[in-house]
């Protein structure tokens, strides 16, 4: 486990020390005033597409090209080409359900286990159409990023983002607070969307530290990006929460380390909390799988807000 999550003294929850996601949506609710509108529009079209009464327009498998902004101060803050290139295979492995793990699903829920039809790719050229491998390396003199967006721009120590209807853009850099990552749902702002991951939590080899070494910080991020809240809801621990996706079960709170099946929570005996799901908080080897109702809220997402992403 990462030095600065064990040692993390602050008084932020136990969700924001792991993904500081649902802090960046809340902030934006409140300092954005678009974001509301856009976030409740885009949910009205997920309701649609999870009950089946719309459907995806996307045929085939849907090509995202990345680029990945390595902020560094130098050492191992700048991970090399080869861990970019291991974090863009691991997302294509658990996107398109090719990752060899996703045998460990439970047998309930084996039918439901996702292929999302979303693959990644490192850029080849650059906003300007110049050829590129995808990597921009920016020198900082901060020492540690949280979730301002601060990293998202040149002017406060970071990188800018390319335009983020054609690019995915992912930054890695050193996160403080315990940060494992964040990301920014659909509907915000164009200059700061994106997705943010520990360096230590970025992809498969070099400074990937287990347990987050197998690339799943990303996974979790995206499925963020993609309009995936978090499988419990986000209510604490209060069972009252809601993922807005009808076939991942009902649980008491964020699940952590590798926990045995079944694990009962919020009386959802007796298959219990679907802990394996990208979208819970249990160590990278604990999770392998997208349900085919998240899979409808990317295909609105997909179809909605990112559709420039299916022509680009």
């Amino acid at each position: 486990m990462p030095e600065n999550r064990q040692n993390a003294t602050s008084e932020r929850s136990p969700e924001s020390l792991l993904c500081g996601t649902m802090e960046v949506h809340r902030r934006l609710l409140t300092e954005h005033a678009p974001y509301a509108g856009a976030r409740a529009a885009l949910e009205n079209k997920a309701f649609a597409y999870e009950k089946g009464h719309e459907r995806t327009t996307r045929a085939g498998v849907t090509l995202i090209q990345v680029v990945v902004h390595v902020v560094h101060q130098n050492g191992a803050q700048n991970i090399d080409d080869a861990q970019v290139a291991s974090q863009i295979e691991a997302l294509n492995r658990d996107y398109r359900k090719t990752n060899t793990d996703v045998s460990g699903v439970p047998a309930v829920w084996q039918a439901l286990a996702a292929d999302c039809d979303i693959e990644f790719q490192l850029a080849t050229t650059d906003p300007s159409g110049a050829p590129t491998n995808g990597i921009t390396r920016t020198q900082t003199a901060t020492a540690s990023f949280g979730t301002d967006d601060a990293v998202k721009s040149t002017a406060t120590g970071g990188q800018d983002p390319w335009p983020t209807d054609r690019y995915l853009n992912l930054w890695s850099c050193e996160l403080g607070g315990g940060l494992l990552g964040y990301a920014q749902f659909p509907g915000g702002p164009a200059a700061t969307d994106g997705v943010v991951i520990l360096h230590s939590a970025f992809g498969t080899s070099g400074t990937a530290t287990a347990p987050f070494d197998m690339g799943r910080t990303a996974t979790h991020e995206v499925g963020h990006w993609l309009n995936l809240f978090h499988i419990w809801g986000d209510d604490g621990t209060a069972c009252n929460g809601t993922d807005f996706v009808a076939d991942t079960p009902n649980q008491g709170g964020p699940n952590f380390g590798k926990p045995n099946f079944p694990r009962v929570t919020c009386n959802n005996a007796p298959d219990g909390d679907m802990f394996m799901n990208y979208m819970d908080y249990v160590d990278d080897a604990a999770m392998f799988m997208f349900t085919e109702g998240q899979l409808a809220r990317m295909n609105a997402t997909l179809d909605g807000p990112r559709a420039s992403f299916l022509s680009a």
